[in-house]
């Protein structure tokens, strides 16, 4: 993992907090502290990333593995039906400058969402 000294999402992903649900040579998952459904699951890459504007072409593989990580988290959880949520930048709400998806389920969602 390369990461950054003070990113909070690089200190989980390197088991120095909180408690990984999913992890494999590029992905890790963890439960959002912050729940915004009954299920709420945060899916970040191993490999610091800023956000999805920092994401790059020699990261296609990373990116398909994000998304098919949360398509499995969600059938292991029994979704019916699920939103994957990318913020990217601080005007579209994103907080943690770390990339990272977030699985939401567990309750009906309307359109549009924000």
């Amino acid at each position: 993992m390369s990461g950054v000294a003070d990113c909070l999402f690089c200190k989980i992903v390197a088991g120095k907090m909180g408690t990984l649900t999913h992890q494999d040579d590029l992905v890790a998952a963890f439960e959002d502290i912050n729940p915004q459904a009954p299920s709420h699951t945060l899916i970040v890459p191993r490999e610091h990333i800023a956000s999805l504007a920092d994401l790059g072409g020699d990261h296609e593989a990373l990116a398909g593995r994000l998304l098919a990580t949360a398509s499995r988290l969600a059938a292991q959880k029994k979704l019916k039906g699920y939103r994957v949520v990318i913020n990217s930048g601080a005007s579209a709400g994103q907080s943690v400058f770390h990339l990272h998806l977030h699985l939401l389920g567990g309750r009906p969602f309307h359109w549009p969402p924000g």
